[in-house]
């Protein structure tokens, strides 16, 4: 019996407090019940109904734990949930879903990087779950603002740094996913998404030490393809494929607000003098977008050289060898 629960109110307490209450052991260190766990995921799926009653309770539990730094039972409170969204699909498990992305979201707003990459983690997973029919009311404009925010993280660790800008990318990398494959996709390309989107992806690609790494030629689109394993951990790496996969899903009508940020981004961080991160940057364009919208990429470049008229001649020259290098790549090598 859970503890503070006298004993004669102990058998009226809600059926699914119960089955909740019992998948945290007495010490936190021995995880997540399993056998306890399997009859709350068979109460769920044989009562669907009642998803709502256990994300709300769970997230109740969650947010005492947090407060309390209690971390042990939040894990295993995620775990839980994790195991709970991929059990269960039906009409019903929408409200446990808004109870779920409350609870990722107060670890994002943490300012422990732990849980703040165990949420993370856990929103990449729900990232790839289909749901039945799209939800039209939610919205995922603070997800876009934290993991934005994550990939721009100056922790003083360089090894923590680097795990809170990987899971804000690949946060970034789920929220794409998330929305692009159902009737919300218009969402994301919307110009204030885009404007954290974008240069959150470009900041960690301007640390590579080796340019090669970075919209080398004989690199295609790797679309929905998950980033190399062994660099897994390499926010440049990750973030360019992150890019790359944003890019291969852009349509016609999106690709003016998915290549003004790149612009912008080189304005203000000075990169057409020299130029080389952005002759990187628009290789990865053009080999990551469909060919058939590569000559709006060449017009946004071309319109961009006009809004420089009274620059210095380096910048400009700068620009116009990105553009040469995007003809080039859009007639296939021939001028």
């Amino acid at each position: 019996m859970p503890a503070g629960v006298c004993g004669c109110c102990g058998p009226l307490r809600p059926r699914y407090k119960r089955l909740v209450d019992n998948i945290f052991p007495e010490d936190p260190k021995d995880g997540l019940s399993k056998s306890d766990m399997e009859k709350l995921t068979f109460y769920a799926v044989s009562a669907p109904e009642k998803l709502d009653r256990i994300g709300a309770y769970l997230a109740e539990r969650l947010s005492r734990d947090v407060v309390r730094h209690r971390y042990g039972n939040v894990v295993i409170a995620m775990e839980a949930l994790d195991q709970l969204l991929m059990a269960c699909h039906s009409q019903s498990i929408k409200p446990f879903v808004e109870s779920f992305l409350h609870m990722v979201a107060k670890l994002l707003e943490s300012r422990e990087p732990d849980l703040q990459v165990l949420g993370t983690n856990s929103f990449v997973k729900f990232a790839n779950i289909e749901e039945d029919t799209p939800s039209y009311h939610r919205r995922y404009d603070f997800f876009v603002s934290q993991f934005s925010a994550m990939c721009h993280s100056m922790h003083e660790e360089p090894e923590t740094r680097s795990r809170i800008r990987v899971a804000g990318i690949r946060g970034l990398q789920g929220v794409v996913r998330k929305t692009v494959n159902d009737e919300l996709q218009a969402i994301i390309w919307e110009p204030q998404h885009m404007d954290k989107l974008i240069p959150s992806m470009l900041f960690n690609m301007q640390d590579a030490q080796d340019l090669d790494r970075v919209g080398h030629p004989a690199s295609p689109s790797v679309g929905g393809q998950e980033p190399d394993p062994d660099h897994q951990e390499d926010p440049v790496v990750l973030a360019e494929s992150c890019f790359r996969e944003l890019l291969g899903r852009a349509a016609y009508g999106n690709m003016n607000n998915a290549v003004r940020p790149v612009l912008v981004h080189l304005d203000n961080h000075h990169l057409w003098d020299p130029n080389e991160f952005a002759v990187s940057c628009f290789r990865i364009i053009m080999y990551s977008i469909q060919a058939q919208h590569s000559h709006h990429v060449i017009q946004q470049v071309l319109n961009h050289l006009d809004t420089h008229g009274r620059n210095t001649p380096r910048v400009r020259a700068g620009i116009v060898q990105v553009l040469l290098e995007t003809v080039a790549i859009a007639a296939k090598g021939s001028v």
